[in-house]
């Protein structure tokens, strides 16, 4: 999934972003960079931040 349309869910998932140190979701590669690849550029586990992005919107 495109980060840009996550946040297009719901702006506030971008906490979640920055809880995994991701502050890069202004930036115009956030438009059409997957959540993937963003991951692999910073270093992040996909799986964590995804797991994470899920607890959001589930509400947990």
């Amino acid at each position: 999934m495109i980060i840009a349309d996550v946040l297009k869910k719901d702006q506030k998932s971008a906490a979640v972003f920055f809880e995994m140190g991701m502050f890069c979701v202004g930036c115009p590669s956030a438009s059409g960079e997957s959540i993937e690849d963003a991951c692999k550029v910073h270093g992040i586990n996909a799986d964590e931040l995804v797991d994470k992005l899920n607890a959001f919107f589930a509400g947990v």
